[in-house]
């Protein structure tokens, strides 16, 4: 199998923290791709260098409430971690002073997607385009499967904040869980004679998976040492810099 050896050779020891679908989703996709995936921490499993198993990188998709304690835990093992659990955000500075006291490396994103990422990029200049007409009502509609817990999404959060800084206003954001829709972003931009939509639609959650693979293998890797907080913005604009584009698919 010379495309499982190659991607061991550059894919980095990975814990998964998290056995919902997303977690399942990750390890899926890593199996596949020849991660050396050595732990799969579940609810109720202490997260310590042993359980870890010599991961050097941790992927938590888990609850807002639990991301904290795992990230902690993660930084005492000397454990990298990207987390893409939503809504635990009002913990982050704190997180982010201990992180970078104590050296540690965290990624975060509310959203894995590339699209997505372009879709608030998107939407930001369609809202700077615009606010100088003065006659166009923003609005952003999200839509999820009914086991999402968070409303609005972490996405949508996001746009819907870039979007009112540029507009100078608060956006509204209407929130639907329903059914087993991966994940729906509509910034709708409504005037008196037009209308203009910016529309992400996620087809299959792999997508977010991918991303994870891809954020945990630049975070693990990373030059440059020392550790801090990043995003997928840092991966995306690293990739841009160094002439690889944006990253996603993974080492086969």
């Amino acid at each position: 199998m010379k495309g499982a050896s190659a991607a061991a050779a550059v894919n980095p020891p990975l814990a998964i923290v998290g056995l919902g679908r997303m977690g399942q989703a990750v390890d899926a996709l890593a199996t596949s791709h020849g991660w050396p995936v050595r732990a799969r921490i579940g609810r109720g499993q202490a997260i310590t260098r042993a359980s870890l198993g010599g991961a050097v990188v941790a992927i938590e998709f888990t609850t807002g409430s639990a991301v904290a304690a795992h990230v902690r835990a993660c930084m005492a093992a000397g454990c990298a971690v990207v987390v893409g659990t939503t809504g635990w955000y009002d913990a982050l500075p704190g997180l982010r002073a201990e992180i970078e006291q104590s050296g540690g490396a965290m990624l975060w994103a509310p959203n894995f997607s590339v699209g997505a990422l372009a879709m608030g990029v998107a939407a930001a200049a369609a809202a700077r385009a615009l606010r100088a007409a003065g006659s166009f009502d923003p609005h952003l509609v999200e839509t999820h499967h009914a086991a999402k817990i968070d409303a609005p999404s972490g996405t949508a959060r996001a746009v819907a904040g870039v979007v009112g800084d540029a507009m100078g206003c608060v956006v509204p954001v209407t929130s639907i869980r329903a059914g087993h829709v991966p994940g729906e972003h509509e910034m709708i931009f409504d005037g008196p004679f037009e209308q203009l939509r910016v529309q992400h639609v996620v087809r299959d959650r792999r997508v977010f998976a991918d991303g994870a693979l891809a954020a945990a293998r630049w975070l693990a890797g990373r030059s440059g040492g020392g550790g801090g907080v990043f995003t997928m913005d840092d991966v995306l604009r690293d990739g841009a810099d160094s002439g690889r584009g944006a990253p996603g698919g993974q080492a086969t």
